[in-house]
């Protein structure tokens, strides 16, 4: 009997001073576009694009490239759907806008393997969303004549939802 008061009272002690379990260090919490942001940022990055003549798909993808919004002008050609997500996951997923990684990738350059990546596309046009300094998301622009003018609608996309993002 004393033996097993002596064992349960070791154990105890023991167990006291185990160092705490913090649930807060297994769990992670991040930030995220609400579906109506994702849809005004969409929307706006469309104008940007209509306001310079171009007939354009527009992409919305949350932090991890998952699609949360997909617009397509009326006469965007049919492959500009997937080619805006595609450029969106593609930030995303290498965390860096895509005119820049269409640059840094190029066939000459040491990094041009990543383009072998299954649905990465290495074309102007994807940019990030940022907010408080954490990525939330990306937006992907196909239909302009040149990537650079997809990544201006972007980005004039983004600035227009900037104070939303603050």
């Amino acid at each position: 009997m004393k033996m097993n008061i002596l064992r349960t009272t070791v154990m105890l002690g023991v167990l006291c001073n185990l160092p705490p379990a913090v649930a807060d260090e297994a769990l992670v919490s991040f930030r995220a576009l609400t579906p109506e942001t994702a849809l005004q940022l969409a929307q706006a990055t469309l104008k940007a694009c209509r306001d310079k003549g171009y007939q354009v798909a527009v992409a919305v993808v949350d932090r991890a490239g998952t699609p949360q919004v997909m617009l397509r002008d009326r006469y965007a050609g049919a492959h500009t759907p997937g080619t805006a997500t595609r450029k969106a996951w593609t930030a995303t997923s290498f965390r860096a806008d895509t005119l820049s990684l269409a640059e840094e990738t190029r066939a000459d350059k040491p990094q041009s393997g990543v383009r072998f990546v299954d649905n990465a596309l290495m074309l102007g046009g994807g940019v990030l969303v940022e907010a408080a300094g954490s990525m939330v998301g990306a937006v992907g622009v196909s239909g302009t004549p040149t990537g650079e003018q997809d990544d201006a609608c972007a980005r004039a996309g983004v600035a227009a939802i900037e104070e939303k993002l603050m």
